[in-house]
């Protein structure tokens, strides 16, 4: 069945025209002309800030004029993730769908149903003559994916409702109202380079195969990280490996799937290098095996030798910084069972010339204990000899049980959907809390379909889950008109 058939449809007609337009963080330029072409199609008045956020005004449904100003958000960019093996560009290819049964993914890439079904769900509201609504902002930022920054540099000005609801959120029968606060680190350590030692050979060594996803929801899970097991792996390879090049994960806000390191090694070493690599990859595989079983740890031959390596002394100082940054939950609400607190990813590692470039986000409920882990993260890097540089963290959401929306919106569930919502806070960043900031007063919510693996391209959207999602949210709507 093709996507615009399956129902809602003007929901999936949206999702299908989005998912066919690049919009990789920071370059939105075409989905926001698609938006921009959309409203003025219906003669919505479009208006954009200087960072490129938009807001759409749309007219009330006849009789409900009066009603307060409605604010549906979403963003505009996805993560852009792909398998080694899959050949695309985010630039300028449209993402391949791939029915399974009810669940629909991308062939071998990030799906971008975070936020694409919010985005598409945002549009079907407006131009859907079957919702019933008052008046609606369409508030769409964009650069959410990097670390909330366009909602960072939202004019304000632009906005002038104060109920609003978030169609961030992935996982149905729930409203979240909360979110932790975040913040990324870049660490960058110069290294010294010499010549090859003599008879030395080239090698690489590779980690694939993990779970990856999404560095707050799942980062309790417990997946591999690339980065810390092939520093695991290169530590125990001995004083004698000296790197050429560490390559590692991408973005800030997905746990790294894989990591490749060239280095040489002398030659008559070889054999013992491949052991020690092989015990130290299986035992690595057994202790993943209920929550990566797909690791796989590699050792290959290079045919080309670098000319130029990086000293013993700079080698261990990078395997040591990355061996020592922390990874993974540091601690967990007391308050709120079940909820991660504080956390951090080691989220990538790049070579670049004389330097190795580490990037690293934290993630907490509590702002001093983010800083905290910041600390404590620089701590261990300036140790290695790194520099730092900090971005301004974004603000969590403190939950409000006396919300007027989340009083409405729990009694259009119960009744749409015959069983009570839970009420839940979410260990990542959500634009709420920026949003908050910036438009004082706003009395909020989130909510959203069924996604699994978001930021990996195991990314998948339960397509079941997203008609239950619309009926929900159609009849919020309504009643808040």
């Amino acid at each position: 069945m093709p996507i615009q058939d399956i129902e809602p449809r003007h929901l999936w007609k949206h999702f299908d025209r989005i998912r066919a337009i690049p919009r990789p963080s920071r370059h939105e330029e075409k989905i926001r002309q698609h938006l921009l072409a959309w409203a003025k199609e219906r003669g919505f008045d479009a208006r954009v800030d200087k960072a490129g956020n938009m807001v759409v005004a749309v007219p009330a449904s006849k009789g409900h004029e009066g009603a307060p100003v409605l604010v549906l958000q979403a963003h505009m960019d996805m993560v852009c993730e792909k398998n080694a093996d899959v050949s695309f560009d985010f630039s300028r290819d449209a993402i391949q769908l791939q029915r399974d049964g009810d669940w629909l993914k991308a062939k071998g890439t990030t799906l971008g149903a975070d936020n694409g079904i919010g985005l598409a769900a945002a549009l079907a509201v407006a131009d859907d003559p079957a919702v019933v609504h008052g008046p609606l902002e369409l508030l769409i930022t964009m650069d959410e994916e990097t670390g909330l920054t366009g909602a960072a540099q939202l004019d304000g000005s632009m906005v002038g409702g104060r109920r609003m609801l978030n169609l961030d959120t992935e996982e149905l029968y729930a409203i979240y109202i909360g979110c932790s606060g975040g913040g990324n680190s870049t660490y960058t350590l110069p290294v010294e380079r010499e010549a090859s030692p003599s008879g030395a050979r080239a090698l690489e060594i590779a980690v694939t195969g993990l779970k990856g996803g999404h560095s707050g929801i799942e980062i309790q899970l417990q997946r591999g990280n690339a980065i810390r097991l092939l520093a695991r792996i290169l530590r125990a390879a001995g004083a004698d490996i000296r790197l050429a090049k560490i390559d590692g994960g991408n973005a800030h806000n997905a746990i790294p799937r894989e990591a490749r390191a060239t280095c040489t090694a002398p030659g008559k070493d070889m054999d013992a290098l491949k052991r020690v690599v092989d015990t130290v990859g299986a035992a690595i595989k057994e202790e993943l095996a209920t929550s990566d079983a797909g690791v796989a740890v590699a050792i290959s031959m290079v045919s080309e030798t670098p000319t130029r390596v990086m000293t013993s002394d700079a080698t261990r100082r990078v395997v040591s910084m990355l061996g020592a940054l922390p990874h993974g939950v540091d601690a967990m609400s007391l308050d709120v069972p079940g909820l991660v607190e504080t956390s951090s990813n080691l989220a990538a590692v790049h070579t670049e010339g004389d330097s190795v470039h580490v990037l690293m986000s934290v993630r907490s409920s509590v702002s001093s204990s983010l800083l905290a882990l910041r600390d404590r993260a620089q701590s261990a890097a300036e140790l290695a000899g790194a520099s730092a540089e900090h971005n301004t963290p974004y603000p969590g959401w403190k939950p409000n049980l006396k919300s007027a929306v989340l009083g409405s919106a729990r009694r259009v569930h119960a009744a749409q959907l015959k069983r009570e919502a839970e009420l839940k806070a979410v260990h990542a960043g959500l634009e709420c809390g920026v949003i908050g900031e910036k438009c004082p007063g706003m009395d909020m919510i989130s909510i959203g379909p069924w996604i699994e693996s978001p930021h990996s391209p195991d990314e998948r959207v339960n397509v079941p889950s997203v008609e239950t999602f619309w009926k929900f949210l159609s009849a919020l709507v309504a009643e808040l008109a």
